[in-house]
């Protein structure tokens, strides 16, 4: 599915500019997964984002029922799924986002966990969807108060990528850091609670230095 990766690579590239770096990582068993680097402004300070490549070359198979936030135990990331059923073609396809002010942390770190999360659906058979909560079960990098993201709707950063039919189109998904206790919170809450929670206090979710969100009132 190179074709479909170029098509990817071109839509990143139209939505965020020309990478100043990148990076490839192949897990075992798996396609390679690149993440490129891009830098931003805004009228904030500088942006430093990072997109995956390589994780919308094969579909994922939609689960039959369970929620994103249905974590068995042998699984840090979403439901389960019969690999047997997979469709070589039709299933969502997607790549991941995260957004973080530069300067403020060594994020650059984040590019192995990033590529692991986007890797989780050819190794563990899984679909990651808005709402899902992403372990790493490691700080994202070094110092970072986040081990888990929280995946949030596309369609803003980049627009999705329509693809020939058969094929599902690719979504280009942010992910938004949590603290242990936002990620705790939002298990037992919701996405759309945390996320109104955030909103409500002005949290600054690109911080990668932030603190948690207040929780108790």
């Amino acid at each position: 599915m190179s074709d479909v990766l170029a098509l990817v690579e071109a839509r990143l590239l139209t939505a965020l500019g020309a990478p100043d770096a990148r990076a490839a990582i192949t897990f075992l068993g798996t396609d390679r997964i690149e993440v490129l680097r891009f830098l931003a402004s805004d009228d904030t300070g500088d942006i430093v984002r990072y997109a995956t490549l390589g994780m919308s070359a094969q579909p994922m198979t939609d689960p039959a029922g369970p929620s994103p936030d249905h974590h068995p135990s042998s699984s840090r990331f979403a439901a389960p799924l019969s690999v047997s059923l997979a469709d070589p073609l039709r299933g969502p396809r997607a790549e991941l986002v995260l957004s973080v002010r530069a300067g403020r942390a060594d994020t650059d770190k984040v590019l192995r966990p990033l590529a692991v999360l986007a890797a989780s659906p050819q190794v563990e058979g899984l679909v990651v969807a808005p709402g899902a909560s992403l372990d790493t079960g490691e700080p994202l990098w070094p110092g970072a108060p986040f081990t888990s993201v929280l995946v949030a709707e596309s369609g803003g950063l980049v627009e999705d990528l329509e693809l020939d039919a058969p094929l599902d189109p690719v979504r280009f998904l942010p992910l938004l850091p949590m603290t242990p206790n936002e990620a705790a919170w939002k298990r037992v809450q919701g996405a759309a609670a945390l996320e109104e929670r955030w909103l409500r206090h002005g949290t600054d979710l690109r911080d990668p230095l932030r603190a948690g969100v207040p929780l108790g009132e």
